[in-house]
């Protein structure tokens, strides 16, 4: 065990976020997301966290991973299907815990483009969220010290 860590974060997501550089992304998905699919096409890694919400897993991952603020966007969700500005609990939910850490924007992106990117994603992280569009994606930043 170790101090001022989540306890949600296991070895292997620790690890994956660690390994991560500038400019790499991490894809926080629910449970009804192709996420073994997802990671196998893009060669990427894939963590299971089950029985997480996906809310959770972004407040801990977001404790230890820094945001690419030099971007115009950094975090992205799953346009809702047939109805584009329709805001679902989960980004709602999202979207509440990134404004706690400052950002005031959450882009989205069209349900097979954000497939597309999270292929793309250093690391698939599935949630054992139920929710329907509990999925987002995020680019890491930099550290900056002094």
């Amino acid at each position: 065990m170790l101090k001022n860590l989540p306890p949600i974060l296991t070895p292997d997501l620790l690890h994956a976020l660690a390994s991560m550089g500038h400019g790499d992304e991490v894809a926080l998905v629910d449970a009804h997301f192709p996420a073994s699919r997802v990671a196998q096409q893009g060669l990427n890694r894939l963590v299971r966290l089950p029985g997480l919400s996906a809310t959770a897993v972004l407040e801990a991952v977001l404790q230890v991973l820094p945001l690419d603020d030099s971007a115009s966007a950094c975090a992205w969700t799953m346009q809702v299907m047939g109805d584009a500005h329709r805001v679902p609990d989960a980004v709602a939910e999202f979207q509440s815990v990134l404004k706690r850490q400052g950002m005031s924007e959450v882009a989205t992106l069209e349900r097979f483009a954000f497939y597309e990117q999270a292929k793309a994603a250093y690391v698939v992280v599935q949630t054992g969220d139920e929710r329907t569009y509990a999925n987002i994606l995020l680019r890491k930043g930099l550290v900056v010290h002094g």
